[in-house]
């Protein structure tokens, strides 16, 4: 069975292209534009990684990363961050926070694929 990721970010480019970069790689792909809908999704389908944007409307990306981490049911699924939020202070709190992975924009479909494959123990030839 493939690998679901929930990507929340409001940037349609950014959405297009790691959706496109992740279905060609047989992974099913929702998305949320701002936190509310991610744990709406998440009821619905919870992921088996999630893709978060840290900048995006609504709660913040680290309120979102809170929540996550202390749902008993979402607590360990893996969060990587993919942010334009680049500065070492932004890096540290993501992991601070309980981010597993820390990507900053624009990211490559290499590297999204290479930090995705990280956090569920997967690799991907390249």
């Amino acid at each position: 069975m493939a690998s679901h990721v929930l990507i929340v970010d409001a940037d349609p480019d950014d959405v297009r292209s790691m959706s496109e970069a992740l279905t060609l790689r047989g992974f099913t792909v929702d998305v949320a534009p701002d936190g509310e809908r991610a744990f709406e999704a998440i009821e619905r389908r919870p992921p088996d990684v999630v893709l978060l944007d840290v900048a995006g409307t609504g709660p913040n990306g680290m309120e979102i990363l809170d929540r996550i981490r202390a749902s008993p049911q979402l607590a360990s699924t893996p969060v990587v961050i993919v942010t334009s939020k680049s500065g070492d202070d932004d890096v540290l709190a993501g992991y601070k926070f309980g981010a597993d992975y820390y990507l900053t924009k624009p990211v490559t479909a290499r590297r999204l694929l290479r930090g995705v494959g990280l956090v569920l123990g997967r690799e991907f030839p390249e």
